[in-house]
């Protein structure tokens, strides 16, 4: 399944935020710097989703705040 992610970095606190049945709205005190942020949205989806975070993965957006994330 793909999700469509808004990925807020440098936020106050971390949070995942269900917008539709596959859209999100990530918020990560992470800093977009060396793939930080983006490990730690994988993270925060899957204990999201209660998945371990091997079965997600993200396919397109790594430089963007908008991501497309697949769930094995």
């Amino acid at each position: 399944m793909f999700y469509k992610i808004r990925v807020e970095a440098e936020a106050q606190s971390d949070e995942v935020i269900k917008k539709s049945e596959d859209t999100f709205h990530i918020k990560t005190k992470a800093r977009p710097i060396a793939g930080l942020a983006n490990k730690k949205v994988i993270q925060l989806l899957a204990c999201y989703l209660r998945l371990p975070a091997g079965k997600v993965r993200i396919v397109k957006g790594f430089r963007e705040p908008n991501k497309i994330i697949e769930v094995k």
